[in-house]
């Protein structure tokens, strides 16, 4: 679950039990059959009282999504690169779809360009087993952009951060 800083809720308000919520589950829902009544049964809340509130932080933006995210590292994905393009600023969001569509990129997403130095406006993140299939991938990309892509590079990660959002006690 990704939490928004409070400071950015406009409007929402959260109470104590709301807070206890995410507390409980800001690192993660429980790896059982039923998550939802486990959170409940720690904080002996109903389910549906907790299911309730879930939904109505994240109707106000208080909670951004709930989903899932695996660790691709775990799962044999061990080189990851950030290809980026330069492509025709006219043409991003339709060439975004795109390649945001294939299923070996985790992420597509545009960028501002700094000229002229950095002429990239596209990412795409492209994780592979091995670096040269991390390659493979991205000319797979280059083809599908044909003329519209006026340049790439990969920027290979070097090492792992581990990514986290708001964390409240």
């Amino acid at each position: 679950m990704t939490v928004k800083p409070l400071a950015m809720t406009e409007t929402s308000e959260i109470d104590a039990i709301d807070r206890q919520i995410i507390a409980a589950t800001q690192s993660g829902l429980p790896l059982s059959r039923n998550p939802y009544h486990d959170i409940a049964r720690q904080l002996d809340l109903d389910v549906n009282d907790v299911l309730q509130r879930m939904q109505n932080m994240l109707d106000n933006g208080i909670i951004r999504r709930i989903g899932v995210i695996p660790n691709h590292y775990k799962l044999g994905y061990k080189s990851n690169g950030m290809s980026v393009w330069n492509i025709p600023e006219e043409k991003i969001s339709q060439l975004g779809k795109l390649v945001g569509a294939l299923d070996f990129v985790s992420h597509c997403y545009q960028r501002p360009r700094f000229l002229p130095e950095w002429p990239y406006n596209l990412f795409a993140m492209v994780h592979g087993k091995t670096h040269d299939e991390v390659i493979e991938k991205v000319a797979t990309i280059a083809a599908l952009l044909g003329d519209d892509n006026r340049g790439h590079k990969i920027l290979f990660s070097t090492k792992i951060l581990k990514k986290t959002g708001l964390r409240i006690r």
